[in-house]
């Protein structure tokens, strides 16, 4: 093919999906999956959820600037709402009740606008929202109103639908099997042919580090790491209301899922690129956390999953053009919040891609280009 493309982004997940919606007509854009379905990695295998809590300071403020294109996407863009209520509830056992009692008086001494108050629960009111809870193990809790599942699948068709419609090209089965600069232009070999394009957006998810190095770049020490998730059958209960159910510490979590129970015992295991599958013994540690502060009896697992979260060393985001190598950008590291983040991160990327600075409304939540940009790892 002949024609040489402005960028050219090289993963289809939530990252590289978003900014070529948000690059919306503004340059020629190639996006890029090297598998024949969009988001069939990390963004397939999401827990799905949209909170306005717990999070570090950089992915709070991210997570908040993306609050206002959930609840009022663009004209078109999706045919359900993208988000749905579903709350949390925090749980702790007798050991971990002072825990929870300091962090919900913590989280409420910083309360802003945006949110809701949290609500302490007695352990009968816990009950009555999740009734198969073991008052035997749960010895406080308490409720965060500001917890939503995200529609994922809506959500990456919207920006693909987006960026098909703002004249993006749109390739899959198109795996990045070499690259060589050739004056202002990159020439990418890929498992669908050969294509030019004058800037590359390193949008790869667990794999970002090794297509940095096809394109010339050294590792920026981004590690994927494995998180498990199963799936339980839970006769007997309507669920349709039922919040979200996090331990005080996140040694694991579940929620409703198509009618099911999806458990994780938010593992965290270092590991290097690959189609992730979950190993037995986190499997099994999934299964003991549900029947521990539960009365349920997990005789069968449904289903059970695998997902890979890329942080960098300092687990925020890898945002901008490489100060080493020419025409390379980064869209790298988003550590499992790449989802809930994509409608500002998407902008800020293409906002950089465009020479353009952080969008003001932003720019308000105190994101800036130095907690983001490559420069703070490429030394």
């Amino acid at each position: 093919m002949s024609e040489v493309f402005d960028i050219a982004i090289v993963g289809g997940g939530i990252a590289g999906a978003s900014v070529a919606c948000f690059l919306a007509g503004r340059r020629s854009v190639l996006l890029l999956e090297q598998e024949d379905a969009w988001g069939y990695h990390s963004t397939g295998r999401s827990a799905a959820e949209f909170s306005l809590r717990f999070h570090s300071t950089g992915v709070g403020q991210l997570t908040r600037a993306s609050k206002g294109f959930f609840f009022d996407p663009p004209d078109g863009f999706s045919d359900v709402p993208l988000l749905r209520p579903r709350g949390n509830l925090i749980i702790a056992n007798e050991d971990k009740t002072h825990l929870l009692e300091r962090t919900f008086a913590e989280e409420m001494a910083h309360s802003s606008s945006e949110t809701h108050a949290l609500q302490l629960q007695t352990i009968e009111q816990a009950m009555e929202k999740v009734p198969f809870l073991d008052p035997n193990w749960v010895r406080a809790a308490f409720f965060d109103p500001d917890c939503w599942d995200i529609e994922v699948e809506n959500l990456l068709q919207g920006y693909i639908r987006c960026a098909r419609r703002s004249g993006v090209e749109l390739r899959q089965k198109a795996a990045l099997t070499e690259a060589r600069r050739e004056n202002d232009r990159w020439i990418l070999q890929t498992r669908s042919g050969e294509f030019k394009a004058r800037v590359v957006v390193n949008a790869t998810g667990a794999w970002a580090d090794e297509i940095a190095q096809k394109l010339g770049a050294l590792p920026l020490g981004l590690v994927p790491h494995r998180r498990t998730a199963i799936a339980v059958k839970v006769p007997g209960y309507d669920m349709s209301q039922m919040p979200e159910v996090n331990e005080i510490e996140e040694t694991f979590y579940f929620k409703p899922d198509a009618g099911q129970i999806m458990v994780s015992p938010a593992d965290e295991t270092p590991v290097d690129p690959h189609d992730a599958w979950p190993e037995e013994i986190d499997i099994a540690f999934a299964a003991h956390y549900l029947t521990e502060c539960t009365t349920l009896e997990v005789s069968r697992v449904a289903h059970s999953w695998a997902g890979l979260r890329t942080f960098s060393s300092d687990r925020l985001p890898v945002i901008g053009r490489s100060a080493i190598v020419e025409g390379m950008f980064w869209l790298a590291g988003l550590g499992g919040y790449g989802i809930q983040t994509s409608p500002s991160v998407g902008r800020i990327a293409a906002a950089l891609l465009t020479g353009e600075t952080i969008p003001q409304d932003l720019a308000e939540h105190e994101i800036t280009i130095d907690m983001i940009s490559p420069a703070r790892f490429e030394k």
